[in-house]
């Protein structure tokens, strides 16, 4: 049977981390993500909540230990929350853990809910804690609603990251803060390179910085030690001295990680990318409708038999995007 046969890419690589797109939809607009007028896919030709869950369980049975729910963002589709109870009952048969990204807009309202459901850790993208400064990155977002969401999440027992996506001249000087912030609670942070997926209002180049100069900056300000932890994803971490903390490192230009990538990426329309940075996907949906679980199968061999051995960023003056598609299809 296609589900005794381990996930294993053409390039050797052990896929064991399936991240799934709920919807495309935010009630944010962040510009290094998305376009301030966009276009969001029907209703109609989103996957329904049974086919999402029944091609996730499929991954768990072949190997799958992770599954990730993002966006656009994961709380506003209105059945996310019953996706997540019905996830949650893998943790602990087959699946490690269960986890989620959100912009923690509305963390307050379902923090509780989600770790009842079996999710024990979560990230929140959070660029800016200065209220105009995240005005004005989201468009239009208040950041007080987040922060309040973050205390919920804890409260309820959440292990909270918080992911940052570095900026020139917008949040750049504001990293040194951050980290000074999470640290002081105990809060791993992320600093996240920008990548060139789909057209935005502005070039990437000018936004662009390398986590190589912030981490000698920051090594200047802060005692970091490398360290050993392995979140399951791309991050690479360090120890910040006096503290229960962690600075992780994502940089897909400065420091590629396509080596070791362990990664799937299911969208909300049950298109299975097996690289952000490339077009080449097969249709899970198409599948699971015209032949079930047994297509689906065949489906995933055939997209870990293309799997490219590496994405091809490139945020040069003027360079366009590596893909069309915008990061809320795909998911953080």
């Amino acid at each position: 049977m296609a589900s005794d046969r381990p996930l294993v890419d053409r390039h050797g690589r052990a896929i064991r981390y399936l991240r799934v797109s709920v919807t495309d939809r935010c009630d944010l607009r962040c510009r290094y993500c998305m376009a301030e007028e966009m276009t969001f896919l029907p209703r109609s030709e989103l996957l329904a909540l049974e086919e999402i869950a029944l091609i996730a369980e499929r991954f768990v049975a072949r190997g799958v230990t992770k599954i990730r729910l993002t966006g656009g963002e994961p709380l506003v589709r209105r059945d996310a929350l019953d996706l997540v109870r019905r996830l949650g009952r893998s943790v602990g048969a087959g699946l490690d853990e269960l986890t989620l990204t959100t912009n923690g807009t509305r963390l307050a309202t379902h923090a509780a809910a989600l770790a009842e459901a079996g999710v024990r850790r979560i990230n929140v993208s959070l660029d800016s804690r200065d209220p105009e400064v995240f005005r004005h990155i989201t468009r239009h977002g208040d950041v007080r609603q987040v922060l309040d969401g973050i205390a919920a999440a804890r409260a309820a027992g959440l292990t909270v990251k918080i992911n940052m996506v570095a900026m020139k001249g917008l949040n750049d000087a504001e990293i040194p803060a951050m980290l000074d912030w999470t640290s002081a609670q105990g809060i791993d942070l992320t600093l996240i390179e920008t990548m060139p997926l789909g057209a935005i209002d502005e070039d990437r180049a000018d936004r662009f910085v390398p986590l190589t100069q912030v981490l000698a900056d920051l090594s200047a300000q802060f005692d970091l030690t490398r360290d050993a932890h392995d979140s399951g994803g791309p991050a690479r971490y360090w120890r910040i001295g006096g503290t229960d903390a962690r600075l992780g490192l994502i940089s897909p230009l400065t420091g590629n990680f396509c080596d070791s990538c362990n990664r799937v990426r299911l969208t909300t329309e049950g298109k299975l990318f097996t690289c952000l940075g490339h077009d080449d996907q097969v249709d899970l949906k198409a599948a699971i409708r015209s032949g079930g679980l047994a297509a689906v199968d065949d489906a995933i061999d055939a997209a870990l038999a293309s799997k490219p051995a590496r994405h091809e960023f490139d945020v040069a003056p003027g360079a366009a995007p590596a893909v069309a598609r915008h990061m809320s299809v795909t998911g953080g």
